[in-house]
């Protein structure tokens, strides 16, 4: 039972740190996706070129949603016409260059992680877009249109399907200021909590068991922590499998991060780790489902190229500007709640997220979260 009561501990202290965190990116998000509408996100993703793709880029992490939504809303802009390459960009930026991941590095890391984020997000998308341009063929294209076509179900269809943007015109602040932006806000919001919730929650009893119960010495062995060549060589290979057989995706694999990070993963080993969000075998299953077998191997390999480049190219860049952290500095979250900042910041976002709450739910909410499994759109 101590060792129980010990992982709780260590859960329950990284769930308070990064609460106020939390909140606030997916506040920010809210913002964002209230006065954009999926029709435009649409029309600007029509082709590959790389100014769309930067595009695409910025409309995803505008658009911050946990994997599995990001997943099936990158399946249904594909559906309405956008290119695959860039819906495919348009996917990992909406999980993995989004605010409230940076923050949460921050806190939980290093301002240096959060930096190593947002540099090797758009190598991952560049090194994605490379591999499509040799490898993908105007067949495979077409056959994984046809098996979308069909609308076989994956996971969070309704979630993805639902458009809560403000309807109608006039300038941004207009819109948003609004007691319809008001309520397309709070929406978008409670939405985005309730899905990325279970993963987080994995994420994080995830992360306290293996805190708790794995000795450091295990972690040391299997990343050659002695072994400094070795170990940046061995970690952006690695770190993507673990990913995939951890089964926990989006902001809920951060928790895991410093787990990993205090055992003597590479610091490009940690950022390939986080990029595999997209990988874990949930994920590749729904793939299947949304294009294909042809398709699903072709993506799943060049994500985890991709995932390894940019573990590779952080690794060697910061290592070279000397931005690279210091490893022994390293602690995971064990001192509960105390009246310090990360309280106060608490109580306040967490006052604000219950005034989003109540809009939501005096605004036929409850009605959204019953469809949120829903169908794929038609």
């Amino acid at each position: 039972m101590d060792a129980v009561g010990h992982a709780l501990s260590i859960t329950g202290s990284m769930t308070w740190e990064i609460t106020w965190a939390l909140v606030l990116g997916f506040a920010l998000s809210a913002v964002v996706q209230a006065v954009v509408r999926k029709a435009t996100v649409v029309r600007l993703l029509g082709d590959d070129r790389p100014r769309t793709l930067g595009t695409a880029a910025l409309l995803g992490a505008a658009s911050s949603s946990c994997s599995y939504a990001a997943v099936a809303l990158a399946r249904s802009l594909f559906r309405k016409g956008a290119d695959f390459t860039a819906a495919m960009a348009f996917e990992i930026a909406s999980t993995n260059l989004v605010v409230e991941l940076g923050v949460i590095l921050a806190l939980l890391m290093g301002w240096q992680f959060t930096l190593a984020e947002f540099t090797g997000g758009p190598v991952m998308i560049v090194v994605l877009a490379v591999l499509f341009r040799l490898l993908l063929d105007g067949g495979a294209v077409r056959q994984a249109r046809r098996q979308a076509e069909r609308g076989v179900a994956g996971s969070m269809e309704g979630h993805a399907a639902m458009d809560m943007s403000v309807t109608g015109d006039g300038p941004f602040l207009r819109r948003l200021l609004s007691r319809e932006g008001y309520t397309s806000v709070a929406h978008v919001f409670v939405m985005e909590w309730a899905a990325i919730i279970r993963d987080l929650v994995v994420g994080l009893l995830v992360a306290g068991a293996i805190a708790a119960w794995v000795p450091d010495s295990f972690w040391s062995g299997f990343f050659f922590e002695g072994h400094p060549l070795a170990a940046k060589v061995w970690g952006p290979l690695i770190g993507p499998l673990v990913a995939l057989v951890s089964f926990v995706c989006s902001i809920g694999n951060v928790p895991l991060a410093v787990v990993l990070w205090k055992g003597g993963i590479s610091f490009g080993g940690v950022v390939a780790f986080i990029f595999a969000d997209l990988l874990i075998l949930p994920i590749l299953n729904i793939y299947r489902k949304y294009y294909g077998i042809r398709m699903t191997l072709l993506l799943s390999a060049s994500l985890y190229v991709a995932s390894v480049a940019a573990g590779y190219v952080v690794e060697l860049v910061f290592g070279g500007l000397g931005l690279v952290p210091d490893q022994a500095r390293a602690k995971i979250p064990e001192d509960g709640v105390s009246w310090n900042y990360t309280t106060w910041l608490n109580i306040v976002f967490l006052l604000g997220a219950a005034a989003l709450v109540v809009r939501f739910l005096r605004t036929g909410g409850l009605s959204m979260l019953r469809m949120m499994g829903g169908s794929p759109e038609s």
